[in-house]
């Protein structure tokens, strides 16, 4: 019969196996471990040949009896994911779903508020929880959408599940899911667009922009976020595709950022403050100078790329410490980082392309690719040194 954990070509290595390791590198039989976790020996047997899936409890509490510093509680997550992203069908099916029903105005606008306070918790909740809530609303939406309704319901019903198929494919990426997440970016721009949505299915274009933009498709990058801005009219997201446009041109080496750049600026004064600037699919000026921060720092302008940096992180960071976006400080910890490298400063650079890579909140592929260029910076200015391997070990471990 075939095992719970079988790990594509990804090269990731499961949590059976990483238990093996540490067992064996403490020298432990599987009877020491059984006794230290109190599971029985054939149930961590069992966990090490991928025929059971790890609990969270059970990864806890193996981690700690092999002092394994939580790489065994890590291996148990992308064991979770490596195996949810094997159907990526799930959230796509359910959104296929919703294109045949509809409901009441109250249900609706509790729906749509319900779904806005989902993408404000996108910056900082936990990407497994955030997903399973999002599917599980869509189960709902799925359901009101076999009722009998009228008209206007039933594109309400599509617009929520266009929402939520896209904050659902963003956590996807997010969690290295890049199979499932293509595929619930491709059904949410079908929603947006059946519903006559002009926004939703500009963030869709905007998806596309990202995943090219953090795979190194720079072209396919500013190619999506053109066709995006066809669609988006005036909008957060046209502002946005504008920023993508912006970034994947900087890594090209093109010419004409700034204009660019001013242009997007000069939308998003036009456009209303956002009333709830934390929803992901929201921008305001804070975003917006996380967005040009990236572009200057390409571009060498190391003096504005470092104002824009501490602007961010002093924005998102509450005085007693608690970081609000996460995601966007560490990548303002990995630019900081570069300019300290650009700048002779190798001990300081390591140590904030380091603390730019932790965290528990992360959108793994989007930190590869800027830690991957804070890497190559390192290592084209000081070949040989021991810290630029040190980093490398580190960026790896992502």
């Amino acid at each position: 019969m075939q095992g719970y954990s079988t790990v594509g070509n990804t090269g990731r290595v499961s949590f059976g196996s990483r238990l093996r390791e540490y067992r064996d590198h403490r020298g432990w039989s599987l009877a020491d471990l059984a006794r230290e976790t109190h599971y029985s020996r054939s149930y961590l047997s069992n966990l090490e040949n991928g025929r059971k899936a790890p609990t969270d409890d059970l990864a806890r509490a193996c981690d700690e009896a092999l002092r394994a510093k939580g790489e065994l509680i890590a291996a148990a997550r992308g064991d979770t994911v490596s195996q949810l992203d094997r159907t990526p069908w799930q959230t796509a099916e359910l959104v296929q779903r919703m294109q045949a029903s509809d409901t009441t105005k109250n249900t609706l606008e509790s729906l749509h508020s319900t779904i806005e306070e989902l993408c404000c918790q996108y910056s900082h909740r936990d990407a497994l929880e955030l997903r399973q809530e999002a599917q599980g609303w869509l189960q709902h939406v799925a359901g009101l959408l076999r009722r009998p309704v009228g008209l206007q319901a039933h594109q309400e019903l599509l617009v929520a599940g266009g929402w939520l198929a896209l904050l659902a494919g963003c956590v996807e990426y997010d969690l290295g899911m890049r199979t499932a997440a293509e595929s619930t970016r491709t059904a949410a721009m079908q929603l947006g667009l059946e519903a006559g949505h002009p926004e939703i299915a500009g963030w869709g274009h905007e998806m596309t922009a990202w995943f090219a933009l953090t795979q190194g498709r720079f072209r396919q990058a500013v190619e999506a976020a053109q066709k995006g801005q066809a669609v988006a009219q005036t909008s957060s997201v046209h502002v946005q595709l504008i920023a993508q446009e912006a970034k994947a041109k900087a890594r090209l080496g093109e010419s004409g950022l700034r204009p660019l750049l001013e242009s997007g600026k000069e939308m998003l004064e036009q456009l209303p403050y956002p009333g709830r600037p934390d929803n992901h699919f929201k921008v305001d000026p804070a975003k917006w100078d996380y967005y040009a921060m990236d572009v200057h720092r390409i571009a060498g302008d190391d003096e504005q790329a470092t104002q824009y940096a501490r602007a961010v992180i002093r924005d998102n960071i509450t005085p007693d410490g608690v970081e609000l976006r996460p995601m966007r400080v560490s990548e303002c910890r990995i630019t900081l980082g570069i300019v300290a490298g650009r700048r002779g400063d190798l001990e300081q650079a390591v140590e904030l392309g380091r603390s730019g890579l932790e965290g528990d909140r992360q959108s793994k592929l989007h930190l590869q690719m800027v830690g991957g260029e804070l890497d190559q910076e390192l290592r084209r200015r000081y070949p040989g040194e021991g810290l630029v391997a040190e980093f490398e070990e580190t960026l790896r471990g992502l």
